[in-house]
C-alpha cells in the first residue's frame, strides 16, 4: 500500500523541520504496513520555479539519504502543485509528477473554482497528457456545486482524499462510501509531522471494508509501479 500524500522531507515546507522527525514519521508509517510514501512537498509558484524546487528537494534527500534506515517504506518523489492559472504551458510540469508516473498531485484554492480554474484542470489533463490527481477532495466538497465532481469524474480526473475523512465518525460513512462507489481513487496521510499531523493511513485503511481496500490496491498497481524509490 502507499501512502499518497505526505510531507515528510525535512525543511521543505510546513511539514517534518528535520531528519530526525522524517525518519520517525516513516519509521510510523512501516508500523503501519506501508510500503511506500510519497513525498510530496508543497509547490507554490509564487514562491518557487520548477527548476528551483526540484533543486531544494534534491539536496534535502541527500541529507535524507545518509540517515537512512534499513525497514523504512520505499520514498517516491512528487509534489503537491497549488493550482496557478497557465499552468498547463509549463513545460517543466512533467518533473513535478509523482515520480515513475504522470500523476500530478495538485492542491486547489478554498473557494467557488470558477470555469476557468476547471478548463486549466482540463488543460492539464488533456493536452499535456497527465493526470491530474486532486488533493484532499474532502476539504472542497462546501466550496463547490455537487454536480462538479461526477463532471470531472467523467473526464479523468482522480481523487485523493485523506486519512482523517476515514476516521473522523462524522464522515466515515459517507467517506467508505465514496470509495465503494468509485469516487475516491488514492489515499494519503496529508502528515506533517509526529505531533499533530502524524501518520495515520494504517489506522485509516483498517476501518474500510475488504472489497473497497482490493479496490485501493487494483488502483495503485494500475497507477503507480511500485519499483524504484529510495
Amino acid at each position: 500500500m502507499i501512502d499518497f500524500h505526505s510531507h515528510v522531507l525535512p525543511g521543505m515546507d510546513d511539514g517534518s523541520k528535520s531528519v530526525e522527525e522524517s525518519l520517525a514519521m516513516l519509521e510510523a508509517t512501516a508500523q503501519q504496513g506501508i510500503s511506500h510514501m510519497a513525498a510530496t512537498s508543497h509547490f507554490y509558484p509564487m514562491e518557487d520555479s520548477p527548476e528551483q524546487f526540484l533543486a531544494r528537494r534534491a539536496a534535502v534527500v541527500e541529507r535524507l539519504r545518509y540517515a537512512w534506515k534499513p525497514g523504512l517504506p520505499k520514498l517516491l518523489l512528487g509534489a503537491e502543485v497549488y493550482f496557478f492559472e497557465g499552468m498547463s504551458g509549463v513545460k517543466e510540469l512533467d518533473a513535478l509528477c509523482l515520480e515513475g508516473t504522470e500523476l500530478l498531485l495538485v492542491e486547489m484554492p478554498f473557494h467557488p473554482w470558477t470555469d476557468r480554474m476547471v478548463k486549466e484542470l482540463l488543460a492539464v489533463h488533456e493536452h499535456r497528457a497527465l493526470t491530474v490527481v486532486l488533493a484532499h477532495i474532502e476539504r472542497y466538497f462546501r466550496f463547490q456545486p455537487k454536480g462538479i465532481w461526477d463532471d470531472l469524474l467523467d473526464q479523468g480526473l482522480l481523487m485523493q482524499c485523506n486519512a482523517e475523512y476515514f476516521l473522523s465518525w462524522r464522515t466515515r460513512k459517507k467517506a467508505c462510501r465514496m470509495l465503494a462507489e468509485g469516487k475516491v481513487h488514492l489515499l494519503g496521510s496529508d502528515s506533517h509531522n509526529m505531533s499533530a499531523r502524524p501518520p495515520r493511513l494504517g489506522e485509516a485503511l483498517s476501518v474500510i471494508g475488504a472489497p473497497e481496500r482490493r479496490m485501493l490496491e487494483d488502483n495503485i498497481r494500475r497507477l503507480v509501479p511500485m519499483v524504484g524509490g529510495m
